[in-house]
């Protein structure tokens, strides 16, 4: 992805480097991608981290590496494209104004209005505070445990965050939420995947958006990311025979399909996963 030149967002959280944290005590990437596909899988992985790993407190601030400050840089860029973007898409296919939300980068452990973040969690998105909160490992943990690396890759993690943030402006976040308050786990994880694969098509909207940026074989990475951290494929790799009702992000092939629904058309009407009879 061409990123040099490209305005960065002041819209970043930097909490990097703080003291304060909590590391985990294996650290590494190592541990990451087991906390990565429970997270993305939906399964408890505590009964594989007990006693393997030990929470550590360090009260001393300190300087971020090369390859932070990079991760940094890199994340301020994705996120003002995806400025740029949805306020002209907001504008031209909504008559609206798009307000955009803050990207928090943390190491370790954080705190947020929906909970406690850590590297378990993955990146996700707040409505409580409109940000989105990003473990800048998680990249790494894309490129060697997951097999989806790439810088776009990693571009399109952050634009699938700032999409749940179009669907909370849009009022469809908090509608979905809801809903799955007065319905069984069941049905709501039904909803959460019709509400993550709208988020991936999103992601393809913001993707065909900023084609001018794209270099040959990003968007193979984004698709392959899609197809990495689908459930089926996430819950096989955890040494799990793939149970559909557990589900909550949706299939590889349905992730990777509504990314490039989203990416062929650029336009936010062909996101609607919830009036779609076929997934």
């Amino acid at each position: 992805m061409r990123l040099r030149g490209v305005r960065k967002s002041q819209n970043v959280e930097d909490r990097r480097g703080r003291g304060g944290g909590r590391g985990l005590g294996l650290g590494g990437v190592g541990l990451l991608v087991v906390l990565a596909i429970g997270y993305f899988a939906g399964i408890d992985m505590t009964p594989l981290l007990e006693n393997a790993t030990a929470p550590q407190q360090s009260s001393a601030s300190r300087e971020l590496s090369d390859e932070e400050q990079q991760a940094g840089a890199f994340s301020a860029a994705v996120l003002g494209t995806t400025e740029q973007v949805w306020d002209r898409v907001f504008q031209e296919q909504l008559g609206q104004v798009y307000q955009p939300p803050v990207l928090v980068l943390f190491s370790g452990v954080t705190q947020s209005p929906c909970g406690g973040a850590s590297g378990a969690t993955g990146p996700f998105y707040c409505p409580a505070d409109e940000k989105a909160y990003l473990d800048t490992d998680f990249f790494a943990t894309m490129a060697r445990q997951l097999q989806a690396g790439g810088d776009f890759a990693a571009a399109y993690v952050i634009a699938h965050e700032v999409a749940h943030h179009v669907q909370n402006e849009l009022g469809i976040l908090g509608e979905v939420n809801r809903v799955r308050q007065r319905v069984s786990e069941v049905e709501a994880n039904a909803l959460t995947v019709r509400l993550e694969l709208q988020a991936d098509c999103l992601s393809g909207v913001w993707a065909r958006n900023v084609d001018g940026l794209l270099e040959p074989g990003d968007m193979e990475e984004a698709l392959n990311a899609a197809r990495m951290i689908g459930d089926d494929h996430l819950q096989a790799r955890a040494g799990r025979v793939p149970q559909p009702h557990t589900f909550t992000h949706g299939t590889s092939a349905q992730r990777a399909g509504w990314f490039k629904r989203g990416y062929d058309s650029g336009e936010i009407r062909v996101c609607d996963t919830f009036g779609a009879s076929r997934l």
